[in-house]
């Protein structure tokens, strides 16, 4: 308990650092907010009310007091460009974006964990050497670029997956009660959505893994080695276990906490890499929602959209370390 009220401590520091970021991000960006909410033909006397009504007027330490009281509220503001509650639109885009990090992230345990187990266990063969070199020909393939070769040879040329969208044409006007359509589906009673969904869900999470599963199968390979060469393993190899028993039993859960450190991070990192998928298989999405609030200027979006994606690098970095340490228990005795 002491370790988990230290780590949510932490937590609650870093968020208030957050917090001060995004403000100092919304003071420094360069233009008039008061000016770009009001629009271009907008008379002297209603760009000076802007200003009043949106805190303008006052001191820098009186905004930031301000800014802090409407976070702990949930309150964004109004978008500029859809005229809706930011905090609204939030809620309306961030489901899509979770589902496809979610999925991303399976297929990245998927791949990664028992991937770089084996390759550790037959460390120096050439399975080894040729998973070594395609992690590390995969760790420098950006994003956007893989998203676009994959869609033209997977969806437009194969046609073996859907070229965009979130759900086939169908069933466009399906709606559910969380915004998750894998879960509303499947609540609805709607295997025909659900494997929609799934079928135009699957592309854009593989584009959006790839790049992070072969950091975490690089990173997962060496800690298995490291394991695999120490005194332990080979005493419960002279006391008869079995190969699969040794890998599984004994390396894997002492050698998986680098991995799953990574692992934490990568899930904030992925949503910030959802604007560029997004916009490849046209979703929707919080990294969609973002490029539409910087082509038109709408600071309070921009900002609220990096708040929360901050938020959710400290939940997942907050879950993990309380994850290893129920692992871990030499750190539970320790502490």
């Amino acid at each position: 308990m002491r370790y988990a009220a230290e780590r949510i401590a932490f937590s609650i520091l870093s968020l208030f650092v957050l917090v001060l970021i995004t403000f100092i991000l919304g003071q420094v960006v360069p233009g008039d907010p008061a000016l770009i909410a009001a629009g271009p033909n907008a008379g002297a006397e209603k760009i000076a009310a802007l200003r009043v009504e949106m805190g303008l007027d006052k001191s820098i330490a009186t905004q930031f007091m301000i800014y802090c009281g409407n976070v702990l509220q949930g309150d964004f503001g109004i978008s500029w460009f859809t005229r809706q509650p930011i905090l609204d639109d939030l809620f309306r885009e961030l489901p899509p974006s979770l589902e496809l990090v979610a999925m991303a992230m399976v297929i990245n345990l998927m791949i990664s964990l028992p991937g770089g187990l084996i390759t550790a266990r037959f460390h120096g063969t050439r399975l080894d050497e040729t998973v070594r070199l395609l992690t590390i020909a995969g760790a420098g393939l950006p994003i956007f670029w893989l998203a676009i070769l994959l869609q033209q040879w997977l969806a437009a040329d194969l046609g073996l997956f859907p070229l965009a969208g979130q759900v086939g044409f169908d069933f466009r006007e399906f709606e559910g009660a969380t915004g998750f359509i894998l879960l509303d589906s499947l609540h609805a009673g709607r295997p025909d959505i659900l494997a929609s969904a799934l079928a135009h869900l699957f592309l854009p999470a593989l584009s959006l893994s790839l790049l992070f599963t072969a950091v975490s199968l690089r990173i997962t390979r060496t800690a298995m080695i490291s394991e695999f060469r120490k005194d332990y393993v080979t005493l419960a190899r002279a006391k008869g276990a079995g190969e699969a028993r040794v890998m599984v039993r004994h390396v894997f859960p002492n050698g998986a906490t680098p991995s799953l450190t990574v692992i934490g991070m990568q899930i904030g990192w992925m949503l910030g890499a959802t604007v560029l998928v997004e916009e490849i298989f046209g979703r929707p999405g919080i990294g969609r929602y973002a490029v539409k609030a910087v082509t038109q200027s709408d600071i309070h979006a921009v900002v609220a959209v990096v708040f929360v994606i901050g938020v959710v690098f400290l939940l997942a970095n907050l879950l993990v370390d309380i994850l290893l340490y129920l692992m871990n228990p030499q750190r539970r005795g320790a502490s």
